[in-house]
């Protein structure tokens, strides 16, 4: 059985078996040279790599028996065999359920929409999959009960992640919540100055290492706002820098890499929070919903497709 390894970067992330390839994919940015080639190995073909000896894997990465060791250790297991078995473990979920059709297969430009389709929902899919397995759930809460209990919320992000940022904006400020969501880091700033113990801080950020979101969050902080990270790198700067963290996982395709295929994992956590947020001010949220449900009929078409 795996056991912990010492100063191992996923030692206290649970049982190493769990989630194999998110692990591999979460660390691949901390791994240099050959521990490097070894993971992008396993991740261009688990299935390959579950079936492969420890002297194959070496070759096919262009590394050594004693460098895919050191990779297994890494990953918190004792050797390769323990590897191989994760490996194999969660290539059969992926195959019973339906993941394997097209992950890992490039996009080719003359393929059918339909085999695209099935990419895509295949990747996000296994995505929202290992998200939730990710997901911290006191962390949400924590999360929550600050939200809920904040006189302001401000949320920061950049490209996309600003639109993901939007979103959640949107759907806060129909509930109650005294919530803004910038930018422009020179609004961001001059907000986050702004901001004192209560207050709460959102940063977003596929890589954690965006440095004006980076930025913004730091001001907050330095205010002492409650600052909360939503990012796919819990070891990324920006995670580091946050009082709480909710993790992301994301499965790039062609045409979508990391940072456009986190959108759909980000919404989902984002959902969850604001579903959170909502339960615990049930009843002012209830009574926003009434309020701006009527503000805004006089705007909906009639059933028979004139304007009310």
């Amino acid at each position: 059985m795996p056991t912990a390894v010492v100063d191992s970067p996923v030692a206290d992330q649970g049982h190493p078996s769990d989630g194999v390839l998110l692990r591999v994919r979460s660390l691949l940015p901390e791994f240099t040279g050959a521990l490097k080639r070894v993971a992008e190995q396993v991740l261009t073909d688990p299935a390959a790599a579950s079936r492969a000896t420890i002297v194959e894997l070496a070759e096919r990465s262009g590394t050594s028996p004693a460098t895919v060791t050191r990779f297994c250790r890494a990953l918190g297991f004792d050797g390769y065999a323990d590897l191989r078995l994760g490996i194999a473990a969660e290539t059969g979920r992926a195959r019973s359920a339906g993941w394997t059709v097209d992950i890992g297969r490039e996009i080719q430009p003359g393929d059918p929409l339909a085999r695209v389709l099935g990419q895509i929902m295949a990747a996000d899919t296994r995505a929202m999959h290992d998200t939730a397995a990710l997901l911290d759930l006191a962390e949400v809460e924590r999360a929550a009960v600050a939200i809920a209990a904040a006189p302001r919320v401000n949320i920061f992000g950049a490209s996309g992640s600003a639109l993901v940022g939007e979103e959640m904006q949107f759907s806060l400020h129909r509930i109650g919540v005294p919530v803004w969501a910038w930018t422009d880091v020179h609004n961001g700033l001059a907000s986050a100055a702004l901001s004192r113990p209560g207050h709460v801080a959102l940063g977003i950020s596929h890589s954690g290492e965006t440095g004006e979101t980076i930025e913004l969050l730091a001001e907050a902080n330095s205010r002492g706002a409650t600052t909360i990270a939503l990012t796919s790198f819990p070891r990324s700067p920006l995670a580091e820098l946050a009082d709480i963290v909710l993790h992301t996982a994301t499965q790039a395709t062609t045409f979508r890499p990391d940072a456009l295929s986190a959108r759909h994992p980000q919404l989902v956590v984002l959902d969850l929070l604001y579903v959170a947020v909502a339960q615990r001010t049930h009843e002012r949220s209830h009574a926003a919903f009434q309020k701006t449900a009527q503000a805004v009929q006089g705007h909906k078409a009639a059933k028979d497709g004139t304007p009310v």
